[in-house]
């Protein structure tokens, strides 16, 4: 199982930008989804999750500003990142829990993608 994430880059404060991570490989079900940041010198931290039956939740910090969502058919998720502050600048990288058999899943990570926000 592979994920690969898109759509990082550049913005100013107050835009916008979207993730992307697809996976691809031997895929039976994906549970949860989510979305991970870490900022330099910082941990990684946990921005937003989805869940299999498409209960989001966000950290306090991007409550309102950041939507997540899935696509299932495409085995894809996104992030959806509004009104973005120069403290959201981190790599982002998306985890997904899969199964490749109904009893065997496990944790897969992006390879990550930097977001920067200039002031």
């Amino acid at each position: 199982v592979q994920l690969v994430e898109s759509g990082g880059g550049l913005a100013q404060a107050g835009g916008s930008l979207r993730l992307s991570c697809a996976a691809s490989g031997t895929i039976y079900t994906i549970n949860n989804m989510g979305w991970y940041r870490q900022a330099p010198g910082k941990q990684r931290e946990l921005v937003a999750f989805v869940s299999r039956i498409n209960t989001a939740s966000y950290a306090a910090s991007v409550e309102g500003r950041f939507t997540i969502s899935r696509d299932n058919a495409k085995n894809t998720v996104y992030l959806q990142m509004d009104s973005l502050k120069p403290e959201d600048t981190g790599v982002y990288y998306c985890k997904m829990r899969i199964a490749d058999t109904e009893v065997n899943a496990d944790d897969y990570w992006g390879q990550g993608t930097q977001v920067t926000v200039s002031s």
